[in-house]
């Protein structure tokens, strides 16, 4: 358990199923899907073309000429989710520089842009290397605490889809140890070639919207985006009049060890994750209302996620719904564990559970409650938010209202 209560005083989104808080919660509440054709690079080629891309987006509508040149497609999506967060919580102008700290999850960082350095190098045309500036994961922190100026912490975890995940966890740590008064925690990912050719050679893209434990699913739909939350102490802002918009309970990260790209199969480790996140929180089963999985739509995740809620809550299993928000943003690979948290603590405060979109059909091996049906009101004030990466970088955040 943390040493003190540990509030979220700002959210902010930007992704292909919202572009701020607003939006997205309508999207959240409505079940509308961002997920689309890909238009960022040629697809043409692969046996999936679609993913959940930020459409007609133009940074010059937000950026001036030099930082829409020199910032990566990750890093001004870090930029504009991380302003509307801060904007929210008002820490900027009550902290010191030096009480503020940032812990961000990365991913692919600025892949998208340094393919474009190389593309045109082939084609002998001169390109800005400045394309090539947003290529280290750990760019964006560094963007992010000279723009703010988060002076206290800058920091980067890269543990593949469970980054940003842990990168709040973190955030939690800083906080509630007393490093930094406040946290900007998140993460940002933008689509890439190389990515998309990667999880396509993988063949675990669904060539239709992914479809969470639902019969005949074939796998993910690859997505980008950002969100990130301001964390701090809860009766220091209390004090300085702050709106609490959620809670950090406590949280729990291990390594399966199992294998590179496969879960391990019985969900023990699964299971063993979110046990110690619940531990960690001082919370038990029975307080947990629903719970946001890792629910990629691939068809031996979705099932080892089962089988493991099926060890933690035991008979109670079936009463405890388990839902997906990826058939809203897709995968966004760094920025999904930010982005489903944030998912999370809007369903809590708004008092529903979201609908796992794209129904095909019952798969006996996914016989819990997935909430398939639609949206459902809820009085949860404690959710689950899973992360379950390559490599066995498994992340539970225990969040709260």
């Amino acid at each position: 358990m943390f040493e003190t209560a540990i509030a979220i005083t700002g959210i902010g989104i930007f992704c292909a199923a919202g572009r701020d808080i607003p939006t997205f919660t309508a999207a959240l509440r409505q079940g509308e899907s961002g997920i689309g054709p890909v238009e960022l690079f040629d697809v043409s080629g692969f046996p999936a073309r679609i993913g959940a891309e930020v459409r007609g987006y133009d940074p010059r509508d937000r950026f001036d000429r030099k930082e829409a040149t020199r910032l990566s497609r990750a890093d001004q999506f870090a930029v504009i989710a991380a302003q509307e967060a801060l904007s929210r919580s008002g820490a900027l102008a009550w902290y010191d520089s030096f009480d503020l700290g940032v812990s961000v999850g990365a991913g692919a960082a600025g892949m998208l842009h340094g393919e474009q350095w190389f593309k045109g190098e082939l084609e002998g045309r001169r390109k800005d290397p400045a394309l090539l500036a947003g290529l280290l994961p750990d760019r964006t922190a560094t963007v992010l605490a000279n723009r703010f100026q988060l002076a206290g912490y800058q920091g980067s975890i890269t543990t593949a889809c469970s980054s940003s995940a842990t990168a709040i966890g973190w955030g939690a740590d800083l906080v509630a140890t007393g490093r930094v008064k406040a946290a900007l925690c998140g993460g940002t990912d933008a689509l890439s070639l190389l990515t998309y050719a990667g999880f396509n050679s993988l063949r675990v893209v669904d060539p239709n919207p992914c479809a969470p434990f639902s019969l005949g699913r074939e796998g993910i739909s690859l997505g980008e985006g950002a969100a990130f939350l301001v964390l701090e102490r809860e009766d220091e802002a209390r004090q300085r009049g702050a709106a609490i918009l959620g809670r950090i309970h406590g949280y729990a990260m291990t390594g399966e060890g199992y294998h590179m790209t496969a879960p391990e199969p019985t969900g023990s480790d699964a299971a063993r994750v979110m046990r110690y996140a619940l531990e960690h929180a001082g919370v038990s089963c029975d307080s947990v209302g629903w719970v946001n999985a890792h629910g990629t739509g691939t068809p031996l995740n979705d099932v080892v996620e089962t089988k493991g809620m099926k060890l933690v809550f035991g008979e109670q299993a079936p009463t405890v719904p388990l839902i997906s928000t990826k058939g809203l943003t897709g995968h966004c690979l760094g920025a999904a564990g930010a982005i489903e948290a944030l998912a999370t603590i809007i369903a809590l405060d708004g008092g529903f559970i979201p609908r796992t979109l794209h129904f095909r059909g019952s798969d006996p091996d996914c016989d819990l409650e997935y909430c398939h049906a639609g949206l459902r009101e809820s009085e949860a004030t404690v959710a689950l938010s899973n992360s379950f990466a390559f490599g066995g970088n498994i992340t539970t955040l225990v969040l709260g209202r």
